[in-house]
């Protein structure tokens, strides 16, 4: 089975698939790792990006393996952050990587997390999610991460939205069929012991 989690950043879409994940015996896939992952090869490697994100062999679990190596922390870096949200943009990235991650969720049970999950990389998922929260809300939680100013965050983050609504390629949007849940002021176990119950009618 696979649970596809969507929404923009600070919604919450990390913490709760990986509060789902664990709660349900799933594996966890965090599309934005492998975007970071291909980012930081870029960075350190050079190259064309859609050749890096082909050739990059990227594996998830607790860690985050580039080519045999744990980047897991080298690719929380801002620079890694903001060279990520322009390769994002090219459609023979996003066209490799979802290759990569439709392999991935060709066998056994995940949940799936990202911008495009429910619309074009796991379009048949049993269970499709759109999260969202107050541009506040996610601007705070972004800079709790950060350790940043939440109103430089929110200032970055409508620019972010903006380029992930507006791009050609999987630009983010809901699902027709996906279940929208708004995590405003709501306790991450709220919302994952919610989502829980959606899983078991889902598997019904």
């Amino acid at each position: 089975m696979v649970v596809a989690i969507d929404g923009p950043a600070g919604a919450g879409k990390s913490t709760v698939a990986r509060g789902l994940a664990e709660k349900l015996g799933f594996r966890y896939l965090d599309s934005g790792a492998m975007y970071r992952a291909v980012a930081l090869a870029v960075l350190e490697q050079g190259g064309d990006p859609a050749e890096r994100a082909a050739a990059a062999d990227i594996e998830l679990g607790g860690r985050v393996v580039l080519d045999g190596r744990d980047v897991t922390e080298a690719i929380r870096d801002p620079k890694v952050t903001e060279a990520a949200s322009r390769i994002a943009a090219n459609g023979a990235v996003r066209t490799a990587m979802v290759a990569k991650q439709r392999e991935l969720l060709s066998q056994g049970d995940w949940v799936a997390e990202g911008r495009d999950i429910g619309t074009v990389v796991a379009p048949d998922a049993e269970l499709k999610l759109f999260l969202t929260a107050s541009p506040e809300q996610r601007a705070r939680r972004r800079a709790a991460e950060l350790g940043a100013d939440w109103r430089v965050v929110m200032r970055d983050q409508a620019l972010r939205d903006a380029q992930d609504a507006e791009r050609a390629h999987s630009p983010l949007r809901p699902a027709p069929d996906a279940i929208e849940l708004d995590t405003t002021d709501r306790p991450v176990e709220d919302v994952v012991g919610q989502v829980v119950g959606l899983v078991r009618e889902a598997r019904r």
